[in-house]
Formats: C-alpha cells, structure tokens, sequence
C-alpha cells in the first residue's frame, strides 16, 4: 500500500496554532501537515513524577487537539526517544519535510543535528525557523561580527535593528485546512507518560494589560500583582514572543527590557554554550566555594533566618514561581553570604522553576554570583535585610509566607551578615589573584 506524502510539524517550545513560525511554513508548502509532539524519554527520566511542567505540557496539547479535532486533524503524540520515533514516523509516512522552530540549549541543538543527519540519509528536509525571539544568532551582533556580551549596547542594537525591521507575524491559525485530515491518533495520559497532577496552579494566557502598563513602579514588590506571569508561556510557547512584544513597544519600555533580557540570554547561550556549567569570566572558576551541605538544606527549605530568602524559597517551593527581585535576593545570598557554588543554586532552581528557562537560569545565577556576562560586580552583595525594608515595608510578602516570622519558633541568622560580606570579599579577591 503506498504511502501518504505529508510534511511534518514538530510542536517543542511553541505549543500554540497561532503566529507560529515553523507551522506557518509548514501549512504554505503544499501538502497536508501532521502535527508531532514527542515526550522524551531521555528528558523526562530525570524528571519527578509530580513534576507540574510536564503536566503544564500535557494539559497545553490536550487544548491544541481538541481544536485540531474540530477541524478534522489530529496531533500524533508519542512517548520515546526522538530518533527512534522517527524512525518510525518515516516508515509509516513518505515524508517530504519536517519542519520545526529552532532552539538555542546546546542539548537541544545536539538533539536536532542527530535528527538532521537521520533525515539527510532518508532524503528529507529538515527546515527550522526562528520563533521564540525576535532576532537570532548573529542579527544583532557588534559592527565586528562578534557577540554582545554586555546588555545596554545589546538592547540599543536591538531596538535600532527592530526600528528598521518591523515584526513580521506568522498567522498560522489561518491555515488549519491544511492540515492532514484523519480520525484522532490515541492521546496519552499523564499517567499513562509516567507522571501525575502536581496540585500547583498555572497562571493565565490572558495578558494583564494593567500589571504592564503600571510594570515599572510595581515589578520590584514581591507583595503586589506587579508582574506578568507570561515567563511560563514564553518558555513553553504558549504565547508568541512576537504579540507580546508588538504589546510592550507601546506599552511599557521597562517590561520590553525585560523582553530583551530574555533574549540577550539566549543569544550569550547560543555563542558561549560552555557557560551552562563554566564560568563566563574564567577567573571566577578559582573561587574555594565553602559547599556547606546543610547550610544549603536550609537555604532550599526557607530556614535561613533572613525572612526575605526563606520567604521567595518556600513560594518556590510551593508554586513553582519566585519573584525576580526575590530571585536576585536569594541567589546573592547563596553565592555570597553562604559561599555555596552558584551551580548548585541554579540546579535546583531547574527542578523547582515552573517557568525554568536554561538560559535565563545560568544568566541569572551567573549575574549574582558576578561571574557572568555583564554580572554584578563581586563586591555588590545584597542585604537581605534592608531589601526587605525596602521592597516588603509592611512585611506583607513575609506574613504570607514565614508567618512564624517575630516569634520563637523562627530560626536565628544561618550567618551574620557583616562576617558574611567581608568573608565573600576575601574569597572573591583570592580567586581573582589567581588569574
């Protein structure tokens, strides 16, 4: 029986049918379209069985085949490792192409050259597009060629290169037609994947028009709705990068720096993939991290004795969100007050993050612990004290989640600050030296 000549969309970090890139072109290139998901089992063996992104995942592409189903298609989901799935997809279908949108984790671009190559033999395309950021790669790059390793010029660049080159939109929900039509394929259960419900709730698709409008006096107080929540949905794709931006450019200048933080990340990822685990200024790599093991248990439980750090890590602990001000807190005060390798810190913020981003999360660590790009200086060490005073005066933030805060029962300071300080700056020189 011949088979059916069809082009393939891949679904990873852009789970939505509308102004997707990768799905557009697909949709335009003449043949009917399969959508793919593929849950990989090399990915979701470290993962535990309540971990809420999977099941974020699961309930997104639930929502995308019931709209798939409505207009006579189906999303073929698959549990596995993606070479040996498409070994299988190619002997059940003639596949002309596969398209997929690009991502930027060393990982994942390992993963898509094996997959490119399997394909290359078989005699199929592989085309990737760009989708989860604005520019890519080397668009917006020094007069020299070479990469921005500092933000402020970065983000000039960036807006200046935006200024001569409008966003251009993919509108793929106008071409559902063409998808491949056929009875629904069998959708996995959570369960059935090897994970159960969390219990942690996930924030809304719906912009918070207001929290942007009023981003730049409320985004640093922990106790205020100031922030979006749309970090979750920009890493899954939930939401496209291009309306949300289109949004900012006329909304709040503040929240687009942020927008452009992202992806200053991710393009410091892609030209140096060697700062997931190594230091982006190598001299910081000669830092005598004291390692304490059960100082850092405290620090994971929220029993510090700083209310500001125990408070953002018991939120995260419990929902799977920090606040980016108490984020910077916590992570300066691990590197710092507790000399604990920022490795570490950014590891279990990996497991914890519902919105974990490989590039935001190494970025952001790197920042407080001054080894990265564009970092803090080393001497910049946080008070957690006084960024309470300042950002949660009425302790709001701290009473919802250290509520025996002011009473016998919360411990004393792990460190006092004033010896932590000046023990950091010491270390920090000594390393320094060495260079």
């Amino acid at each position: 029986m011949e088979k059916q000549k069809i082009n393939i969309h891949w679904f990873r970090r852009d789970l939505r049918l509308n102004d997707n890139h990768a799905l557009h072109a697909a949709l335009s290139a003449g043949l009917p379209v399969l959508p793919i998901f593929i849950f990989d089992t090399t990915i979701l063996q470290h993962l535990p069985k309540k971990d809420p992104r999977v099941e974020f995942i699961h309930a997104s592409l639930s929502s995308m085949q019931e709209k798939l189903i409505s207009f006579g298609s189906s999303l073929n989901v698959y549990h596995g490792n993606p070479e040996e799935i498409f070994e299988e997809i190619v002997e059940q279908f003639d596949v002309q192409c596969l398209f997929a949108n690009r991502d930027y984790e060393p990982s994942a671009r390992r993963r898509d050259k094996h997959i490119y190559e399997f394909l290359k033999e078989k005699g199929i395309q592989f085309i990737g597009k760009k989708d989860q950021v604005i520019f890519e790669a080397s668009e917006v790059v020094k007069d020299d060629g070479l990469p921005y390793t500092v933000y402020t010029p970065y983000s000039k660049k960036w807006k200046s290169r935006l200024s001569n080159h409008p966003i251009t939109f993919f509108p793929s929900e106008d071409l559902t037609s063409h998808f491949l039509q056929t009875k629904p394929f069998d959708f996995p259960s959570l369960k059935s994947i090897g994970f159960e419900k969390s219990g942690i709730s996930f924030p809304s698709t719906i912009l918070n028009t207001e929290a942007i409008q009023n981003y730049h006096l409320h985004r640093d107080f922990p106790a205020i709705a100031g922030t979006t929540r749309m970090s979750l949905h920009l890493r899954f794709g939930t939401v496209s990068t291009r309306d949300l931006t289109n949004y900012a450019l006329t909304s709040n200048e503040k929240w687009l720096n942020e927008l452009i933080w992202r992806e200053f990340y991710q393009m410091i990822l892609y030209h140096f993939p060697d700062t997931v685990d190594k230091a982006f200024k190598p001299a910081y790599d000669f830092i005598e991290w004291n390692n304490n093991e059960e100082e850092f248990q405290l620090w994971c439980e929220g029993k510090t004795g700083y209310p500001l750090v125990d408070a953002g890590m018991r939120e995260l602990n419990a929902t799977g969100f920090m606040h980016n001000r108490v984020r910077m807190v916590v992570a300066s005060f691990l590197t710092k007050h507790l000399l604990i390798d920022w490795r570490w810190g950014e590891r279990y913020f990996a497991e914890k993050l519902l919105d974990f981003d490989l590039a935001s999360n190494v970025g952001g660590w790197q920042w407080a612990a001054g080894s990265g790009c564009d970092a803090a200086p080393y001497f910049r060490i946080f008070n957690p004290t006084s960024q309470m005073e300042k950002f949660d005066k009425q302790n709001e933030y701290i009473k919802k989640w250290v509520p025996e805060f002011n009473t016998s029962k919360y411990p004393l300071p792990v460190v006092e600050h004033t010896f932590a300080r000046n023990r950091c700056l010491e270390k920090y020189k000594e390393a320094l030296l060495k260079k």
